[in-house]
C-alpha cells in the first residue's frame, strides 16, 4: 500500500482503528507475557536460594550430630 500522507497512514484506508488497535492489544499482551516471565524467574531463583539454605543448614546439623558422636555425648 502507498499512503499518500501520515493522515492517511493513520487512517489505514478507513480501517485505521481497527489495525491500530490490534496492534496496541499486541504489544499489551507482549508487555504482559514479558512480566510474567520476570516474576517466574524470580521465582524461580527464589525457590533455588531457599532450596539451597536447607540444604547448607542440613549439612551443618549433620555436621554437629556427627561432632557430638565422635565426643561420645548422646
Amino acid at each position: 500500500m502507498s499512503w499518500g500522507s501520515w493522515q492517511a497512514f493513520w487512517a489505514m484506508g478507513g480501517y485505521g482503528l481497527y489495525v491500530w488497535g490490534s496492534v496496541g492489544v499486541v504489544f499489551a499482551l507482549i508487555g504482559l507475557e514479558v512480566l510474567g516471565l520476570v516474576a517466574r524467574r524470580r521465582g524461580a531463583l527464589r525457590a533455588v536460594a531457599q532450596a539451597r539454605q536447607l540444604k547448607e543448614a542440613g549439612n551443618a546439623s549433620r555436621a554437629r550430630v556427627a561432632a557430638r558422636a565422635s565426643q561420645g555425648a548422646p
